[in-house]
């Protein structure tokens, strides 16, 4: 059997929107490290499918993934939630309602998968005496371990178990140089920092042979009272819909995103995929898609796209919109 381990450092190729929508991913291959994680080119291993069911309250995927060589190859499958801001207000996603919901299953076999927590901070840029932070945030756990910060208290963004009141002081006083970068007035109570959860099993693929996985889990929706009108293009809301919508003011809506970028990981194209959506009776769906399979609808609250041969270069923003 053909067992590899790759470690890698750096921060996280992922990426989240903030506040009104939340980001998940599609599966990876790779290795948590005490840098970051990264996601590798799987040249062995194809995604011979993917079958991708979203709505407000469900993400469901199957996958079917081949190996192509001759010899049996164990894998680290991460799947990475996204990174959430330490500090949410009141129309953020519901986090402890997506913690602890995940589910994945192999060949039929419930899996329990590792967890592993992960913080990100910003770093500061002092610039004609104004306080900026950069885009980029970066890995930051070995720092917050190091000021005696548990993995349980980092993940507290996602279980509301601890305050982070508390978490920030014991930053203040933790006697770190490296936070400085990260924190420039040591009475400020306001640091800024996000936790991540990523979830991780071994898998091993048999040799010229289809493995199924399956996973399951409640996805991070984010929302507001009103659709802002330069919102629109984020989600392609068509003209016609549009002037519908400046008629009435106010029009409150959910939104998710999905990254399917990870998906292109795997040795070859996606040679069978399909994306279902399912909005609720009182909404209407609204989203982006820049592949070459068409949109269609398929029930009443129901809408499918299939593509053969994909090669995901796009993530998945959809918004579900109040009538």
């Amino acid at each position: 059997m053909d067992k590899r381990h790759f470690v890698f450092s750096g921060t996280l190729a992922y990426a989240v929107l903030l506040a009104m929508t939340a980001a998940q991913a599609n599966d990876s291959t790779g290795y948590v490290g005490t840098g970051g994680v990264e996601y590798l080119k799987n040249k062995n291993i194809s995604m011979h499918s993917e079958d991708l069911y979203i709505s407000k309250e469900e993400v469901r995927v199957n996958y079917e993934f081949k190996n192509l060589s001759n010899k049996d190859i164990t894998e680290t499958v991460l799947f990475p939630m996204p990174a959430v801001p330490s500090f949410i207000d009141s129309d953020y996603a519901d986090t402890s309602a997506t913690y602890g919901n995940f589910k994945v299953w192999a060949n039929g076999k419930p899996i329990t998968p590792d967890q592993h927590v992960r913080t990100f901070m910003y770093p500061i840029i002092i610039k004609n005496g104004e306080k900026n932070y950069v885009e980029k945030a970066i890995d930051t756990t070995n720092i917050f371990k190091a000021c005696g910060i548990s993995d349980a208290q980092m993940m507290s963004p996602w279980t509301y178990k601890f305050d982070t009141d508390d978490i920030n002081q014991r930053l203040l006083d933790c006697n770190s140089k490296a936070l400085d970068r990260f924190i420039d007035d040591r009475e400020d109570l306001d640091i800024f920092w996000d936790s991540q959860v990523i979830y991780s099993w071994e898998q091993t693929f048999k040799a010229n042979t289809i493995t199924k996985v399956k996973h399951t889990y409640k996805p991070l929706v984010g929302g507001s009272v009103d659709l802002d009108s330069g919102q629109y293009g984020n989600f392609c809301v068509d003209a016609s819909t549009q002037k519908g919508f400046n008629k009435n003011s106010g029009r409150p809506y959910h939104a998710l995103s999905y990254i399917l970028t990870t998906g292109a990981n795997w040795a070859k194209p996606i040679t069978n995929f399909k994306l279902t959506v399912k909005r609720d009776p009182n909404e209407l769906v609204s989203f982006c898609w820049k592949g070459k399979g068409k949109v269609k609808k398929i029930g009443t609250m129901t809408f499918e796209i299939k593509e053969s041969n994909f090669v995901p270069t796009h993530d998945f923003d959809v918004a579900f919109i109040m009538k």
